[in-house]
């Protein structure tokens, strides 16, 4: 399966386009300046404690509390916390977790009021953005992602991933693992680190801890709340996380951007540098790689597969609902039972990849077409569990009821990807009521004499729909020409499928929007 990346850079958010095989299988948006990400690590202050709860609140920063459980502290809670109050203590040396004894584990069973009081300084991290009207969920059990492994400041466990299949691999990986580990950090190490050398996972930890020991190093000036270690960026972030070797290529179309990725490339593969092209096309790059149709196609209500069948999505407050229908497919040679699996197992490819597409969390329940054999609905869910193989979040399928409606779990850790794709009227905008074209030239050319004159600016890019776009620019001497002859400066018109038939941008010389 070939993989490419799509990056969108714009002054306001980084929109990331993941294709398999050239079909969009993930979407993922990084506003500028983006707080509060998953993996984020603050000091935070508790709030108020909740003992029916067995849980507090945390202030973070955040507009609303932060909510911590007693279950997301971690074992080695106390030995963190000892850590913090002797690292933020104004003549205290120690800058190492290596330097501190360990403390025993917290009791499982344990209540939140016996270790956290109210403003009691504390060490936390994002483990679910901020969704709806609730506020970040927390953790205190700190780690540090990596390409190849994960390190876990105050821990002493040393795990490996189930995916990887080999016993002798998994021994392998474990045993040196356990021989480079730094005292007081535990490991997890990845499916990546499968058949790596020694060399390359002690440099990974090497670099990690030196991440972490330098972020720590602010307790001191630090009062809290106040972020200590932000994530990566999440461009970089989704390529740790998705970046396999059957990547073919990964197009940007910012500069600074496309050299940050392939620097990170280079430090975990350094033939790969190469992938990383530079988009510097004059339409879109979404639009020029098809990723903005398809977005389209993807987002809406309705959805359709394979031979007329679609799919209906649904969101409510509490869950999902995906209804499977087979519309007015029909082929000869299968009766009603073979016909309704075939449609059933076509489903389960488009389901899985909706689910990564749209990051859909919580709990999802689809409904597919009646089969009263059991058999064929245990076809459905061996099929469905397979295609889910590649899906990295975590979740949990049960088997098809006699009803044919499967539910599906599936780990919430930010908002649902959103695309509105029902477009406005563009000429009553809604109202029902329009105004006269006729005076959509004669608009522009209002706007146009308002920028060169009022603004005083010396350059003008007008965007506009394909077929405005050739109005004003064809025939002699054209609308565009005019306007030269009139202002001696000139407009760059340029078109964009995306727009309605009256809607237009005016960017400035920074390729900035003038808002008029």
């Amino acid at each position: 399966m070939s993989s490419d990346l799509i990056i969108d850079v714009s002054p306001s958010e980084i929109v990331i386009a993941l294709l398999e095989n050239k079909r969009l299988a993930e979407l993922s948006r990084e506003k500028s300046g983006a707080k509060f990400a998953v993996g984020d690590i603050y000091l935070g202050k508790v709030k108020k404690i909740m003992p029916s709860l067995n849980a507090a609140f945390i202030d973070v920063g955040y507009e609303k509390d932060a909510f911590l459980h007693y279950l997301d502290l971690g074992p080695q809670f106390s030995t963190m916390n000892k850590f913090l109050r002797m690292s933020s203590a104004k003549n205290s040396k120690i800058t190492s977790i290596n330097r501190i004894q360990s403390e025993p584990d917290i009791d499982k069973e344990g209540k939140i009021n016996d270790v956290l009081k109210a403003g009691q300084k504390i060490l936390v991290q994002i483990a679910k953005e901020p969704i709806s009207s609730k506020g970040p969920r927390l953790t205190s059990e700190i780690s540090l992602a990596g390409r190849n492994m994960v390190l876990l400041p105050f821990s002493d466990k040393v795990s490996v991933s189930q995916k990887i299949r080999s016993n002798e691999e998994k021994i392998r990986l474990k045993k040196l693992v356990q021989s480079i580990r730094p005292r007081n950090y535990g490991v997890i190490v990845r499916t990546a680190a499968e058949d790596k050398k020694v060399a390359e996972l002690d440099q990974e930890i090497r670099r990690l801890v030196e991440r972490w020991d330098s972020s720590i190093a602010k307790l001191k000036r630090l009062n809290g709340p106040a972020l200590v270690m932000g994530e990566m960026d999440r461009t970089t972030a989704f390529l740790r996380d998705i970046y396999h070797t059957q990547f073919n290529s990964i197009i940007v179309n910012d500069t600074a951007m496309a050299d940050e990725i392939a620097d990170y490339l280079e430090s975990i593969d350094p033939d790969k540098r190469k992938l990383v092209k530079i988009y510097k096309g004059r339409a879109p790059i979404f639009e020029y790689y098809g990723v903005e149709k398809q977005i389209k196609a993807s987002f809406g209500k309705t959805v359709s597969f394979r031979n007329g069948a679609y799919l209906i999505i649904e969101h409510t407050e509490a869950f999902h609902v995906i209804d499977v229908n087979s519309g007015n497919r029909a082929k000869t040679g299968l009766d009603q039972e073979n016909s309704a699996l075939e449609v059933n197992l076509a489903a389960c490819e488009e389901i899985a990849r909706q689910l990564r597409l749209r990051d859909m969390g919580g709990i999802i329940v689809i409904d597919f077409i009646d089969m009263h054999q059991a058999g064929n609905r245990h076809k459905v869910y061996e099929y469905m569990k397979e295609l889910m193989g590649a899906d990295r979040t975590k979740h949990n399928i049960l088997p098809l009821s006699k009803f044919c409606l499967m539910q599906i779990t599936r780990q919430r850790v930010r908002p649902e990807e959103h695309i509105e794709t029902a477009e406005v009227c563009p000429m009553c905008k809604g109202s029902g009521k329009v105004t006269p074209t006729i005076l959509f030239a004669d608009e522009l050319d209002t706007k146009v004499l308002y920028v060169f004159k009022d603004l005083n600016k010396n350059k003008l890019t007008l965007k506009v729909h394909p077929f405005v776009e050739a109005y004003l620019t064809k025939g002699f001497p054209s609308i565009r020409m005019k306007w030269f002859m009139k202002y001696y400066k000139w407009v760059k018109v340029e078109s964009n499928p995306a727009f309605s038939l009256t809607e237009y941008n005016l960017l400035d010389e920074n390729k900035e929007l003038i808002i008029i």
